[in-house]
């Protein structure tokens, strides 16, 4: 039995996580990002989701509980009460519609300024359809890959983008680097090709999600990404001791997560 967690806690020792994610014919990546939050060590997980969206997270992970969004189809209106929340990730699969810009750019402004916050892949796209919403996402994590880069930044020095605005700059690539608004650098050195699938950055989503809604030892943030990368790279490590890299698919990432659990927990 893995005895690593205290005997004398309840779920509310680890965490509430808000994962805002998924639209109408975009489930896929919200579920990975799910599965993957609460595998990575959270007690508690809400996703916040469009209606007609609701029954298929709950028939696909019952674990995670729901915040029904007042549109039927897509992210529209923000969460209510951000303070309850460990930590926040919004983005995969959201689209780019003018209402979940409003949505989005309302949680930027609502959110608690001491509540980790992972922006990716939509959420990123937005901010590059109005980057005067930028400074609003200080202090914010984002997991830019490197077309989600060029359209947010352009060319410009990543260890300045992250100085500038005060974020921690996740450039995901072969070799994914971490930038942080302190000059920190870190190169991450696991993972391979296989990872290049559909999905992959969801899980990574989720992981960051759940390590820094579970952060009981309070870890700086730094660090919690850095492993969190590093873990990341690790399952697609693992899943290839077992199957080729091309028949590696995202959920196989959140499946090893389960052999990864003393890692995480001692993260």
């Amino acid at each position: 039995m893995n005895t690593l967690r205290n005997q004398d806690t309840t779920k509310h020792d680890y965490g509430h996580a808000l994962l805002v994610a998924g639209a109408h014919s975009r489930m896929g990546c919200a579920i990975l990002a799910a599965r993957a939050a609460l595998r990575s060590g959270c007690g508690l997980l809400t996703v916040h989701l469009p209606e007609k969206c609701v029954d298929p997270m709950q028939a696909a992970f019952p674990e995670a509980m729901v915040s029904v969004d007042s549109s039927p189809t897509l992210f529209s209106t923000a969460p209510e009460h951000l303070e309850r929340y460990s930590a926040i990730a919004v983005g995969p699969g959201i689209g780019t519609d003018e209402r979940t810009q409003e949505a989005l750019h309302q949680l930027l402004e609502n959110r608690p300024p001491t509540t980790p916050l992972v922006l990716d892949a939509d959420a990123i796209n937005i901010l590059s359809l109005r980057p005067e919403w930028l400074p609003l996402a200080k202090g914010s994590i984002i997991t830019p890959h490197a077309g989600e880069y060029s359209r947010l930044f352009g060319d410009a020095d990543p260890a300045e983008m992250a100085r500038t605005y005060g974020l921690t700059i996740v450039q995901k690539a072969h070799r994914t680097r971490i930038y942080s608004p302190d000059g920190q650098i870190y190169e991450n050195h696991t993972g391979n090709a296989g990872m290049a699938t559909a999905g992959s950055g969801d899980v990574l989503t989720g992981i960051l999600l759940g390590m820094l809604a579970s952060n009981r030892l309070h870890a700086k943030q730094h660090n919690i990404v850095c492993r969190a990368v590093e873990i990341h790279g690790k399952l697609g490590d693992l899943a290839i001791t077992r199957q080729s890299e091309s028949s590696l698919i995202a959920s196989d990432l959140v499946d090893n997560l389960k052999l990864l659990s003393t890692d995480i927990t001692n993260g």
